[in-house]
């Protein structure tokens, strides 16, 4: 066997090597990233959910009636 042929077995065994690691851990990888953004969105509609809460909250009458001013019951608004 020559040294050219020997070298080029060398690196061809060490590319498919490389490659069938590469690609066994592909799948993880995606796995990863899929949760990842399962989690950011979770995430956000919960953020989401919290915002919507705070503005019904300041448009609710229960809110809206603490800010306005108390009016005593035997007088009258001119």
């Amino acid at each position: 066997m020559s040294r050219a042929r020997l070298l080029f077995m060398v690196f061809y065994l060490t590319a498919i090597l490389i490659g069938t690691v590469y690609l066994r851990t592909a799948p993880r990888r995606l796995f990863n990233r899929y949760r990842e953004a399962k989690v950011q969105q979770k995430r956000l509609v919960e953020h989401l959910r919290k915002r919507q809460l705070e503005l019904e909250y300041q448009v609710s009458p229960t809110s809206v009636a603490e800010h306005l001013p108390e009016k005593k019951p035997n007088q009258t608004v001119h």
